[in-house]
C-alpha cells in the first residue's frame, strides 16, 4: 500500500526565519515521516531505511516565514518528489517553491522461498522463511509467513526468491468431477452426504455440486474435497 496524493508537512515550528541550509533538513524530515507511515501501513517487520535528498542546481534561498513541505509523488520510495514552499514576502526571504527528488532505501524482514516451489504447489511452513531484503521497489512483499502458507504459487519460485502476493493464488481445493463430502451443521447437529463437484473452486468459493439424490445444489468450498451448502453461514 502506498500513500499517494498531496500530503503536507507543516514546519511552522521553524517559522521565522528558515535559513537556506535548513530547507534540505526539513525535506528530509518530511520524507522520513512519510516513509515511517508507509512502513507502518504495510506492517513491515523491523524496517530500516536511509533517506537521501537530491539537491538540484538551483541555489537555495532563506525563507522569512513558515516552510511547508508537500509530498508530490510517493508511488515508489526509491524515487519520490517533495516540494518545499516558502510563502513569505519579498522583504523576508520571498515566495519560492523548490522541487526535490528524495530517494529512500528501505529494507525489512520479508518472506522468501526456503526452497524451490513449483507452480501450483501449496505452500507449507517449510517452504518459507524471513530474511532482510531491500524492498524500495517491491510493492507487494509479505512480512508474515502465515499470510502465504496454504496458498499456491502461480509460477515456479526459486529458492531465495522474494514471495510476492502477485505471484500467489488461493489453491484449487475442489476440481470438477471430484467426489466431495457435503457437510451441513446446525444447532450442534451435523449431517454429511457425498456428491460430485460440477465446478472447480478454491476455499470460500461457491461451486455446483450434484448430491447423492441427484439434485444440484450451490455449495461453498471449505477444504480439500469438502463443501457446505452455500445457504449456511460460512464456517469460521
Amino acid at each position: 500500500m502506498l500513500l499517494t496524493g498531496s500530503i503536507f508537512f507543516n514546519t511552522s515550528a521553524h517559522a521565522a526565519p528558515v535559513p537556506a541550509d535548513k530547507v534540505l533538513l526539513l525535506v528530509e524530515d518530511a520524507a522520513r515521516e512519510y516513509v515511517l507511515r508507509w512502513a507502518d501501513s504495510r506492517g513491515l517487520a523491523e524496517p530500516e531505511f536511509d533517506i537521501t535528498v537530491v539537491r538540484g542546481s538551483r541555489p537555495l534561498a532563506a525563507c522569512g516565514s513558515a516552510v511547508s513541505v508537500e509530498a508530490a509523488d510517493t508511488r515508489q520510495p526509491a524515487r519520490m518528489r517533495f516540494n518545499a514552499i516558502c510563502s513569505g514576502d519579498g522583504a523576508r526571504g520571498g515566495n519560492w517553491r523548490y522541487e526535490f527528488v528524495v530517494r529512500a532505501k528501505v529494507s525489512a524482514r520479508i518472506v522468501i522461498a526456503a526452497n524451490d516451489i513449483g507452480a501450483g504447489k501449496i505452500i507449507t511452513d517449510e517452504d518459507v522463511l524471513l530474511e532482510r531484503h531491500d524492498i524500495s521497489t517491491v510493492g507487494d512483499s509479505v512480512s508474515d509467513p502465515q499470510e502465504v502458507v496454504g496458498m499456491s504459487a502461480k509460477r515456479t519460485v526459486r529458492v531465495g526468491e522474494v514471495l510476492r502476493t502477485g505471484s500467489l493464488a488461493s489453491p484449487i481445493l475442489v476440481k470438477r468431477g471430484d467426489l466431495v463430502n457435503i457437510v451441513a451443521s446446525r444447532d450442534q447437529v451435523t449431517v454429511s452426504m457425498s456428491g460430485e463437484a460440477m465446478d472447480a473452486g478454491a476455499k470460500g468459493s461457491q461451486v455446483r455440486v450434484r448430491n447423492s439424490s441427484g439434485n444440484i445444489i450451490r455449495a461453498r468450498v471449505t477444504g480439500p474435497g469438502a463443501v457446505q451448502p452455500a445457504d449456511m453461514p460460512a464456517a469460521r
